[in-house]
C-alpha cells in the first residue's frame, strides 16, 4: 500500500529510511509546540486550546501535503505569522485574535483560490528577488527584536524608546546561554537543537525555582475556546485588507521560496528547473491555512525545517505522514508545553531571526536603487512592529526610487499598482 501511494523504489528509497527522516524533521520543528501558544497567548487566547490547535494544524498540513502532493515537506503555523498576528494586528493595531483569525482565513482563500487559478507565479514573479529577501530579513529582525524584549534584554524606554534591561536577572541569564547552545549545538549538526535549546532552558529555570512545572503527559487541553471562533465578517473590515494581504504575500512568498529550496535538497526538481506538482503543494498549503484558521491558530506554512529530514533520507509524502503522526501523539504534552516560560522560547526565536536576516547576503550592495528600497523594507519592519508596513514601505520605495532614478525596466505594472494602493493606505491611516 506504501508502495502504490508514495512510489518509495521509483524515489529510491525505503520505508525506514522515510520514518527516520520524518521524526528528524519533526525534531526540527517541533519547537514551534512550545513557541506558537507563548506568542499566540499574548492576545488573550486560550494557551491550551492553541497547543492543540497548533497539533492539529501542523497534522493536517503534513498529512495532506504528503497525500495530495507526496512531497516530504511538513507544515505547521509559521514563524513570522503567528508574530505578526499577535503583536501587530492585534496589540498594535487593537483587533480582537477572532478578527485575526477571519483575515487568516481569508487569506488562505485567496492563496487557495490564486494556485487553483495559476495566479501565483504572476504575482510571485512581479516582485523583485531583492525585496523578497528583504522582506524575510525584516521578519528576522521583527521576531529578533520581540525575543530581546520576551528575554528581558531590551526593555521600553521613554527617552530613547528601547534600552537595555537587567542584565541579572535569571531569565535574562538563562535566555542568553539558552540561544548559545541552540547555535553552537545547530554548528554541530546535533538534530532538534533548537527544541533542545528550548526544554533546556526550561529544566534550568523550574530547577532554579524561577518558574513552576506543570507537569509532562496528560490528556489533551479542550479545543472549544478557539475552534470555530474566527470573525470572518469583522475582517472585511476595510481598514484589514493590507493585512490581509500581508498574510496571503508573507506565506506566498516563504511558501514558495521553502518548496523550491527544500526540492531542491531531494532532487525533486524538474530538469527545466521546475517544481513537478508545485500546484498540489499550494492547495495542500492553503488548506491547511483555512483549517488552521478554524481551529484556532495563524497561517500554516511549509517549513524550511524539512530539509533536516531530506538530508536524512526522505524523499516522498511518507516522511510528512510520520510528521503528522507525530504532531499527534504531541497532543498529550501539553503540560510540558505550558512549563515552558516566554524567556525560554526567546533563544529559538533569536535562532530562527538569525535564519532569516540571511538573505541581506543576497543583496547586490553596489546598486543603491536596490539596497535603499532594502534597508527601509527590513528596518520598517521591527521599527514599526508591523509586518504589513514594512511590505508597504518597501514597495513605495522601490518603485519611487526607480522612478526617479530612470530605471522604469526595473519596474512592472503589477509593482506599481500595489506601491500606489499602499501610498493611499497608508495615507489613510495618517490622515
Amino acid at each position: 500500500m506504501l508502495e502504490r501511494l508514495f512510489q518509495l523504489r521509483a524515489h529510491n528509497t525505503n520505508v525506514r529510511t522515510e520514518i527516520l527522516a520524518g521524526v528528524t524533521t519533526f525534531l526540527a520543528m517541533a519547537y514551534i509546540l512550545f513557541v506558537n501558544p507563548s506568542i499566540l497567548g499574548e492576545t488573550g487566547m486560550d494557551k491550551g486550546a492553541i497547543f492543540v490547535a497548533t497539533c492539529l494544524a501542523a497534522a493536517i498540513g503534513s498529512a495532506t501535503m504528503g497525500l495530495i502532493a507526496n512531497y516530504p515537506i511538513a507544515l505547521a503555523p509559521g514563524m513570522g505569522l503567528n508574530a505578526f498576528f499577535t503583536y501587530t494586528v492585534v496589540l498594535h493595531m487593537g483587533h480582537t485574535w477572532q478578527v485575526a483569525l477571519g483575515a487568516v482565513f481569508l487569506s488562505a482563500v485567496m492563496f487557495f483560490l490564486l494556485s487553483i487559478f495559476r495566479i501565483r507565479e504572476w504575482i510571485v514573479n512581479s516582485i523583485p528577488l531583492p525585496l523578497r529577501s528583504a522582506i524575510a530579513a525584516g521578519i528576522g529582525l521583527f521576531l529578533a527584536l520581540i525575543a530581546l524584549h520576551n528575554a528581558g534584554i531590551v526593555v521600553d524606554n521613554p527617552a530613547t524608546l528601547v534600552g537595555m534591561g537587567d542584565l541579572k536577572q535569571p531569565s535574562v541569564i538563562l535566555a542568553t546561554l539558552g540561544f548559545f547552545l541552540i547555535v553552537g549545538l545547530e554548528s554541530l549538526n546535533v538534530r532538534g537543537a533548537v527544541l533542545i535549546g528550548i526544554l533546556a532552558v526550561t529544566v534550568a529555570s523550574i530547577a532554579m525555582g524561577v518558574t513552576p512545572f506543570g507537569g509532562i503527559v496528560s490528556m489533551p487541553p479542550s479545543l472549544a475556546p478557539t475552534f470555530l471562533q474566527l470573525d470572518i465578517a469583522g475582517a472585511l473590515d476595510v481598514g484589514l485588507i493590507s493585512v490581509i494581504f500581508a498574510f496571503l504575500f508573507v506565506d506566498l512568498f516563504d511558501n514558495s521560496g521553502t518548496l523550491i529550496a527544500v526540492a531542491k535538497r531531494a532532487g525533486l526538481m524538474g530538469k527545466d528547473g521546475h517544481m513537478p506538482k508545485m500546484g498540489r503543494a499550494l492547495i495542500a498549503d492553503s488548506t491547511a491555512a483555512m483549517a488552521g484558521s478554524l481551529l484556532g491558530t495563524s497561517t500554516t506554512t511549509s517549513y524550511i525545517e524539512s530539509a533536516a529530514g531530506v538530508s536524512a533520507g526522505g524523499r516522498t509524502g511518507l516522511t510528512a505522514i510520520v510528521v503528522a503522526v507525530l504532531f499527534l501523539l504531541a497532543l498529550f504534552f501539553a503540560p510540558l508545553a505550558g512549563s515552558v516560560p516566554a524567556f525560554a522560547t526567546a533563544p529559538a526565536l533569536l535562532f530562527v531571526a538569525v535564519l532569516m536576516a540571511s538573505g541581506l547576503a543576497e543583496i547586490n550592495w553596489d546598486d543603491v536603487t536596490e539596497a535603499a528600497p532594502v534597508v527601509v523594507t527590513a528596518l520598517a519592519m521591527p521599527l514599526t512592529y508591523s509586518i504589513a508596513n514594512g511590505i508597504a514601505f518597501g514597495f513605495i520605495a522601490w518603485t519611487a526610487v526607480k522612478l526617479i532614478s530612470g530605471r522604469h525596466r526595473d519596474l512592472n505594472p503589477a509593482l506599481v499598482i500595489l506601491s500606489i494602493l499602499f501610498v493611499i493606505k497608508l495615507g489613510w491611516f495618517n490622515a
